[in-house]
């Protein structure tokens, strides 16, 4: 490269600008291997980021590393995944020489590279980019965990592989998130009902059984994991167990972060409970050739039934025939055990890919942008999608993973090599032409109709006698001349495809069966009919064209059958094939960013480099062939419009750009030729142009303003010296005015005095006559206090004498009238949706302080020791704000209900089910940012300004104060009982002739919360093992229940009678 082309260096850039001179494989892997001994595991090739998985935990990703990276200068700062999303993001307002538009990043590379994790890094810089002090940014992170445990498992290759692709799409309107969308690819499902050696089920099974506690275990009807079928009967040690423990509980918390019902997870885990005890019902054949459950398996075909809400009969029905009408008449074909068996697996595979579906059209729906229709909004896209896959065996699913990677190297070779090189000829740009490998016949081989691999599948699909080896052999006579396919001799149905990464072999052995991917009618019936509604949903819901459930009502679908119909005609192959369809169109509208994530070596060791490995991943990924068009070719080509947002002549160009020194670019007729580097350095000199432009406004500005301020002032000293004198000449006149009025008046006065003498002297005189006694005033009544049953936590006199004042100003009685609707609005919110919550033992806790304003919260706080706090009700929306006592200062964290009726502080990741819980959690637990622990809980009276009368009346004496040695009702020293004071000042102002009793006193809204509670615990208590004991709240339950009880019994005195027996 000539002289002054060279991007400005970096510690890391010039080792890969190393590697560009001399383009080898030999002296590209020699650079990796420095880098990763360097524990540079991060590194550009152009601007694609290349990142290797270091299998061990680094302090590169922490909190200080992520500020560091915001707008920051590519060439200042090492290589990081931070600054791929800083770059995304910047683009995506228009802050990089470009103006607004859409971006995708592509993170692609094999099985256990990284991928995962590099999707979560990028996810949370991005959100701390865009933070905007909403709780949707908090939603938006909980969605990758969730997401993990339903989606990855282990694998030979990887602990926690995506057994399915997502691209999320991250809605902006100006620099806000707005919303976010999941669209979820080709879940491996086959994997819940089998596993190969060395391999585990989906993550939530483990969790599951790990986190859920044992009374709750009984509920859902789970038992040892050891006992279960499709967990192959293995489990782990006890620290995998305590690992998968709490990532339940993360999991839990991220449900109820995003939204999710009680009901709903209930639910959700009931049907999977189900699934693992459907894996254990066996079969065994009889006399009459119909098949039966075996004894063993009864216990679990009850505990199936009950946790799926149907009927016990009606399930062994579908499991060992199929019912079909034909012309009216119906036709019963008995099963054989290999059909049974293959019925019995479908319904779990097609429930745990329902459940997995509903959850990403929920999360859909929670994150959907709360916007206007005509707000346009931008767009961020992260791709994150299985890697190539080449193991011992490869089935269908591997076929269809290896199709998306070859689909994604299209998009990479037509956005890197295709697009470039034909614009370059089309421009007139001199150019070297590169040959790199194009894949698209491999595309063709797949995807071409009607003589594509998948066309044949579907071909062969919608024969109900065609087999596999059919299908195998259909392909061996299309493409037996395609050097892209090679036949294989063998008596199994095997075939290889040449993708670009390399040869695979493929068993075509139960391709047929997963294509179809169907469900017998009578068994969808059975699960529509069920009583439990998640369930039911969930197989009424109408499939996309791309495989997305969209639950409706099954009501509605009840009506609109055809409609299903229609749409579950469409086999998966051909539903996978139109979603990447769909996401290619979608990632060609953008523009992309690319992140190549490497394997270091196979076994998943630190510090341990295998060149060969790293090397075939670069060839995979052709970043062999990107280093040369990278280092050559110009990947930034804006037309001159957009460059300038003006029409000027090229000429002008040269002219600006020579100015700020940057060479080797090229131009055209229509438009600028730059090298990746380019935009970067544009960036940084628009900054400095533009600080200078600031600089040169400041002065300016300032000059102005002070010449306007001298004037201003001059005239200030001018109207005062003249108000001055026209108050002096005022007061010389008043003063005239004052003495000449003083000297009429005296002599007035002189004059009666002189007329009253001259009278009283020729008056006669006579006794003096008593004038009558005035009418003595009447004492006016004392006002007498009387506490009503009306009393709330918001009689405030404070905001009564608020209002009072608005009123009396100028166009103020309209803001009363406002402020006043909104107080009353969220008093009615208070009472008619959270009284129920708040009120702990028929009493309001001592840290929950009504309706009061922000400076009555701070005046309470005067003098209190830090970490002392309280809980109000906000004035002006519907919610609650914590009031915190710091070092120097009081701090307010908003609280926001989760549409599910959870309570999390603002920018917090740990959703409560009430405030109580809230505060119990953050007395250890310290509030981000400053992470500041509640210690000591604010009363209800204080030295000055006290708001002890807003909730004068609502204590309930009479409800008992159950509190156990240690506990937080001890540390907030009677939070939640009666304060003496209270009690007096109710003695001293309790009218004659009432009752003492404060149950009378209380408002009705917490009597009936007490009388409520009450009733609840007298009459809706739970009762188990009919020992009496009290359910302690009331909660969501699986609704049959007690059938899943009484099949959990069944099938412990099974084993415990096998066990006797066995120990005979």
């Amino acid at each position: 490269m000539p002289p002054g082309t060279q991007p400005p260096p970096c510690r890391l850039t010039i080792v890969t600008d190393q590697a560009y001179s001399v383009l080898s494989s030999a002296n590209l892997t020699m650079v990796l291997e420095l880098l990763f001994g360097l524990f540079a595991f991060l590194t550009y090739i152009g601007d694609i980021l290349v990142a290797i998985n270091p299998f061990k935990y680094l302090p590169f990703y922490e909190k200080e590393v992520s500020e560091r990276y915001k707008c920051h200068e590519k060439t200042k700062l090492p290589p990081h995944i931070f600054a791929v999303a800083d770059r995304a993001y910047q683009s995506m307002l228009g802050r990089l020489s470009t103006g607004p538009q859409n971006q995708c990043i592509v993170i692609s590379g094999e099985s256990g590279a990284g991928k995962t994790e590099s999707t979560k890094l990028l996810l949370r810089q991005i959100m701390e980019l865009c933070k905007a002090n909403s709780q949707l940014e908090q939603q938006i992170l909980q969605v990758n965990p969730l997401l993990e445990a339903f989606g990855n498992a282990q694998t030979v290759m990887n602990d926690n592989s995506s057994r399915f692709g997502k691209y999320i799409q991250l809605r902006f309107h100006n620099s806000s998130v707005k919303g976010a969308k999941i669209n979820e690819y080709l879940l491996e499902k086959s994997r819940v009902v089998h596993q190969d050696e060395g391999e585990r089920n989906f993550h939530i099974f483990y969790c599951m059984l790990a986190g859920i506690s044992p009374d709750d275990k009984e509920m859902y009807g789970l038992l040892d994991p050891t006992q279960y079928r499709y967990l192959n009967g293995r489990y782990g040690s006890e620290d995998t167990v305590r690992t998968w423990g709490e990532k339940y509980r993360y999991l839990c918390n991220a449900m109820d972060m995003v939204g999710f019902e009680e009901q709903e997870k209930v639910d959700m885990m009931t049907i999977l409970a189900g699934i693992l005890s459907l894996g254990n019902i066996m079969f065994e054949p009889t006399e009459t050739d119909a098949l039966k459950v075996t004894e063993k398996s009864m216990g679990w075909l009850k505990a199936t039934a009950g946790q799926f809400g149907v009927q016990e009969e009606e399930l062994l029905r579908s499991l060992i025939c199929t019912l079909s009408v034909t012309r009216g008449e119906a036709i019963r074909r008995l099963h054989n055990q290999q059909q049974a068996e293959d019925a019995r697996d479908s319904i779990a595979k097609v429930a745990y890919g329902r459940v997995f579906g509903w959850i990403v059209s929920k999360v859909n729906e929670l994150l959907a942008p709360n916007v206007d229709l005509d707000i346009e909004l931008n767009e961020i896209g992260i791709l994150d999608i299985f890697g190539f896959e080449n193991f011992a065996v490869n089935r269908f699913e591997q076929l269809c993973i290896n199709l998306a990677n070859e689909q994604l190297q299209y998009f990479f070779n037509h956005h890197i090599f295709l697009m470039e090189q034909n614009e370059y000829k089309q421009e007139g740009i001199e150019w070297e032409t590169i040959a790199f490998k194009d894949n698209k016949p491999i595309l063709d081989l797949f995807l071409t109709k009607p003589i594509g691999i998948l066309s044949l599948l579907d071909e062969q699909s919608a024969f109900p006698q065609a087999s596999d080896r059919d299908f195998v052999d259909k392909l061996n006579s299309k493409f037996k001349s395609s050097p892209h396919y090679e036949v294989v001799r063998s008596h199994s149905p095997l075939f290889t495809v040449v993708h670009y990464a390399g040869k695979v072999q493929y068993n075509g052995g139960g391709f047929l069966e997963k294509n179809r991917d169907t469900i017998p009618a009578s068994i969808r019936g059975l699960l529509i009919n069920s009583v439990t509604p998640l369930l039911s949903v969930l197989f009424s819901a109408t499939i996309s064209r791309t495989g997305t459930l969209m639950p409706r009502k099954a009501k509605l679908m009840q009506m609109a059958d055809d409609n299903f119909n229609s749409t579950r005609k469409q086999s998966v192959g051909a539903q996978f094939k139109h979603s990447l369809a769909v996401l290619m169109e979608k990632m060609f509208a953008a523009s992309p960013h690319f992140v190549r994530c490497i394997k270091p070596n196979g076994s998943k060791l630190p510090d341990l480099v295998d060149n060969k490995m790293i090397m075939d991943q670069l060839r995979y990924n052709g970043l062999l062939e990107t280093i040369r068009i990278r280092r050559d070719g110009f990947s930034w080509r804006p037309s001159f419009t957009e460059f300038a947002q003006r029409e000027i002549k090229g000429e002008y160009f040269i002219y600006c750009i020579s100015e700020i020194h940057l060479l080797s670019f090229s131009f055209s007729s229509s438009r600028l030729f730059f090298k990746y580097w380019h935009q970067e350095e544009l960036a940084r000199q628009l900054e400095r142009l533009g600080k200078a432009a600031l600089v040169i406004q400041k002065n300016y500005r300032a000059l102005r303003c002070r010449r306007k301020y001298l004037a201003l002032l001059a005239e200030l000293y001018r109207q005062r010296n003249a108000q001055r004198e026209r108050e002096e000449k005022e007061r010389e006149a008043r003063e005239e005015e004052e003495e000449e009025k003083r000297r009429k008046e005296e002599l007035e006065e002189e004059m009666r005095r002189r007329l009253d003498i001259e009278q009283e002297n020729k008056r006669p005189v006579s006794p003096p006559v008593p004038l009558p006694r005035k009418k003595k005033p009447q004492p006016r009544p004392r006002s007498i206090l009387v506490l009503t049953d009306l009393a709330t936590p918001f009689d405030n006199l404070e905001v009564h004498m608020e209002l009072a004042e608005l009123i009396g100003q100028a166009g103020g009685e309209a803001r009363a009238k406002e402020k006043s609707i909104k107080r009353r609005n969220t008093i009615r919110w208070f009472k008619e949706t959270q009284a129920r919550k708040v009120v702990r033992n028929g009493a309001f806790p001592c840290w929950f302080h009504g309706m009061i304003s922000r400076r009555q919260a701070e005046d309470l706080m005067t003098d209190r020791p830090v970490g002392c706090f309280l809980i109000r009700v906000g004035q002006s929306r519907e919610g609650y704000t914590l009031t915190y006592r710091g070092e120097n200062r009081c701090r307010h964290y908003m609280i926001e209900m989760q549409s599910n009726g959870k309570y999390v502080i603002l920018g917090e990741d740990k959703a409560h089910a009430s405030l109580t819980d809230l505060v119990q959690h953050h007395c250890q637990v310290g509030i981000k940012p400053f992470n500041e622990l509640l210690t000591v809980p604010c009363g209800q009276t204080c030295d000055q300004n006290t708001d002890y009368e807003d909730l004068k009346g609502l204590d309930h004496l009479t409800a008992a104060d159950h509190r156990s040695p240690g506990s937080w009702d001890e540390v907030e020293e009677g939070m939640a009982g009666p304060d003496p004071v209270h009690l007096k000042l109710q003695r001293l102002f309790m009218p004659s002739g009432q009752s003492s009793s404060l149950e009378a006193q209380r408002p009705p809204v917490l009597r009936r919360i007490s009388d409520g509670r009450h009733h609840a615990e007298a009459g809706g208590a739970r009762v188990r093992d009919g020992e009496g004991e009290s359910h302690p709240k009331s909660r969501p339950f699986p609704r049959l229940y007690p059938s899943i009880r009484l099949a959990m019994r069944e099938i412990q005195q099974i084993q415990q009678v096998r066990g006797i027996e066995g120990g005979d």
